[in-house]
């Protein structure tokens, strides 16, 4: 019996055309769910393999990156206390720049996300920038949610911190990266203040020179309009004629509207 359903599964990691077996699910699928809800879970219990991502980084020549934690004493703490993961407990050995961009790799939700792409995200994010930008040393944050870059970027100085961070993991996707965006970093800054660039988990989610792309004109916007959120779009896939995001960064002008996160909250 052919299985109409079949190509339009391959073509999405969503959960469509799954069949029946009388009243129920089909076995097979119905172990898949039980296999991906087993990934999700592993994925948001897992610690930070740190000395595997300094390592990955180091391969494409980011050296020594600074490490920072946040207040959340353990994995189940970050978990329950989302406002820990928020404020860092010591900042003290990060030094005073006067950068343009930070970067921040933090954990989230999804510890494995981080490990397999950020190295990859931050080589093309620096490739994307093409030495237009100064740029601060890098810095890894663990049991970290998106607000910790508010503090890591004041007291950094940087104009602009991009905030790489495993993302809430799902049933179809559970190594999915975003980078969050915040113009002029600091304590008390709302979601609405950001703009965030998600689903980065390339072959199946967004690749890394689309991500970058994109990444890089929001950078080049909140810079030409001095803020970052709701107010700055990103327009390079209209810029683009609706072609591939790959390759060089539009202009400045092309940077008007990625999609911010909910307005008034903090992540």
């Amino acid at each position: 019996m052919t299985d109409v359903w079949a190509p339009l599964r391959a073509t999405t990691q969503a959960r469509i055309g799954l069949g029946r077996a009388g009243d129920s699910l089909p076995t097979r699928r119905v172990l898949e769910f039980q296999a991906a809800h087993a990934a999700a879970r592993d994925a948001v219990h897992d610690p930070l393999d740190v000395d595997g991502l300094v390592q990955r980084l180091g391969e494409v020549g980011i050296e020594a990156p600074l490490r920072v934690c946040s207040r959340a004493g353990s994995r189940g703490e970050y978990l329950r206390r989302p406002d820990l993961g928020r404020s860092p407990a010591d900042l003290s050995s990060l030094p005073k720049t006067k950068a343009d961009v930070g970067f921040v790799l933090a954990d989230g939700l999804s510890p494995r996300a981080l490990t397999d792409h950020a190295a990859g995200m931050v080589d093309a994010l620096v490739r994307a920038f093409d030495g237009r930008y100064r740029i601060a040393p890098v810095v890894v944050a663990t049991q970290a949610r998106v607000a910790l870059g508010d503090h890591i970027g004041q007291t950094l100085g940087v104009t602009t911190v991009l905030v790489l961070i495993g993302e809430r993991p799902g049933l179809s996707v559970a190594d999915s990266l975003g980078i969050y965006l915040t113009h002029r970093p600091a304590p008390g800054r709302t979601d609405a203040d950001r703009n965030c660039v998600s689903n980065i988990h390339p072959p199946d989610g967004l690749d890394y020179a689309t991500a970058a792309a994109v990444t890089a004109a929001l950078v080049a916007g909140a810079r030409e309009l001095g803020r970052s959120g709701v107010a700055l779009k990103d327009t390079t896939r209209a810029a683009l004629g609706g072609a591939s995001l790959a390759g060089p960064a539009p202009s400045p002008a092309a940077a008007r509207r990625a999609r911010p996160a909910a307005p008034g909250r903090t992540s």
